[in-house]
């Protein structure tokens, strides 16, 4: 299987997001975050199962779906995984992947 890590940016995004929704609904706040983590371990088995975005030097950047968000990652040339945010679908996500 393969290893995943939350950059310390892409668990920013999470508590952002998180602290965004509780505002109204502190239970569908953890729903969402639970439903993000656990879309992002089918990246374990299925490292390629996102679409590619861009290539880069040490590997791919891919996007994983889930509802409105978009999981951003990098899927290195060693086949270890960095998430690297979480991004809602209304954003320009150019504008943080650089």
């Amino acid at each position: 299987m393969v290893e995943i890590k939350w950059t310390e940016e892409a668990q920013w995004w999470l508590r952002d997001i998180q602290d965004y929704i509780a505002v109204d609904n502190p239970g569908a706040a953890r729903k969402v975050i639970r439903g993000i983590y656990e879309k992002a371990q089918v990246l374990r088995s299925f490292p390629e199962i996102g679409h590619k975005y861009r290539a880069e030097a040490e590997g791919e950047i891919r996007i994983l779906l889930y509802g409105h968000y978009r999981i951003a990652y990098l899927l290195k040339t060693s086949g270890s995984i960095d998430i690297l945010g979480v991004f809602h679908g209304a954003l320009d996500i150019s504008r943080y992947l650089r």
